[in-house]
């Protein structure tokens, strides 16, 4: 029973902060009174082994949707192979003021400004708690991990290192966001120096809890689809460098080809969904080969249907998320996914 075709008009009459956060308590709720699964389809089986991870099927939530992890729960009754939450940061902030969310639908986009909002990793330490989610096998949960805004970029590294050491003894996988675009110069991590630092006490801090804890756990890192050929290689050589466990192809985009006479086009902050679809494939082909299969790539940017799906992993890319896609399809667009890449076209 698909009844997201009905509910969307409502919802596009709000706000898309309010619709968002008015969606995501509202899934909580039917989730809590056991409705929620009754009312999604089902999701086939399409296991994939990743990042030394068994996961259910290859399609999972892109970061962004649930920073805080109030909806796990919710989310997982969605089929999804994997949920990956955040960002977070190590404090609490407010992010940037709102207005900061806009949908253009004529593009099926959105552009936010979001700047990390977030209650900070105590708290979702706290929500992980009360998850049944965690644990439960074919639970796999990955935390997006930022930078507070007022923390130097000098002592990123810092912030990264102190989310990743509370987390790392709860969670499957977390991920180094190094390309939003909406905290100041977040993205100048992705250069030579700064990454080739930021790499090594990474993997340092990973390879002394790995020890104390008992158990690996994997790091990825979210790099942005801006990203030129030269840059592209050099960043791949030090993934595969660092032994970098995967990379998370793309974010959002800065550019605004094809929506600059759209409504809210204009507005500053990242660019996903459809105009991001293609920029994206296109990073994760050149990362593929740069990296010559020693890194594994989760493709995401503009998964609007099926094809979309497969497009990513015809790229290169061994997993896929979707976050956009949801706001325009809704929850038909996992099963979709899923049944494309279970059953892909004869060429």
């Amino acid at each position: 029973m698909n009844l997201y075709p009905l509910l969307r008009p409502l919802l596009f009459r709000l706000d898309p902060e309010t619709a968002h956060n008015h969606t995501l308590s509202g899934l909580a709720r039917l989730h809590r009174l056991g409705l929620l699964k009754a009312l999604l389809p089902a999701v086939p089986a399409l296991p994939k082994r990743v990042m030394g991870l068994d996961f259910p099927n290859p399609v999972g939530l892109a970061a962004g949707l649930d920073k805080n992890g109030e909806a796990i729960d919710a989310l997982a009754d969605f089929g999804f192979g994997f949920i990956e939450v955040g960002a977070v940061t190590p404090r609490p902030q407010p992010g940037n003021p709102k207005p900061r969310l806009f949908r253009l639908p004529q593009a099926q986009a959105i552009i936010n400004r979001m700047g990390f909002n977030n209650l900070g990793v105590d708290n979702l330490l706290r929500n992980l708690d009360n998850t049944a989610f965690v644990g439960k096998p074919g639970g796999i949960l990955g935390v997006n991990l930022g930078k507070n805004f007022d923390t130097p970029i000098e002592k990123a590294a810092d912030d990264y290192l102190i989310c990743l050491q509370k987390l790392y003894a709860k969670v499957s996988f977390v991920t180094v966001n190094i390309s939003s675009p909406n905290t100041k110069n977040l993205r100048a991590l992705q250069g030579g120096d700064e990454l080739d630092a930021l790499l090594a006490a990474i993997k340092a801090s990973q390879a002394r809890l790995s020890q104390q804890h008992g158990k690996f756990m994997p790091v990825a890192i979210k790099i942005a689809p801006d990203l030129d050929d030269r840059q592209i290689v050099d960043m791949a050589a030090l993934f595969r460098k660092h032994r970098i466990d995967a990379l998370i192809a793309t974010n959002t985009t800065l550019a605004r080809d094809g929506v600059e006479h759209l409504p809210h086009g204009h507005e500053t902050g990242g660019l996903s969904g459809l105009p991001v679809r293609e920029k994206s494939t296109r990073v994760i082909k050149a990362f593929h080969t740069a990296l010559a299969g020693e890194v594994p790539i989760i493709g995401a940017g503009g998964i609007l249907c099926g094809a979309d799906a497969q497009a990513k992993i015809a790229a290169g890319a061994d997993l896929v998320q979707c976050y956009t896609g949801l706001i325009y399809r809704g929850p038909e667009l996992v099963k979709e996914c899923v049944e494309a890449l279970k059953n892909p076209p004869i060429m």
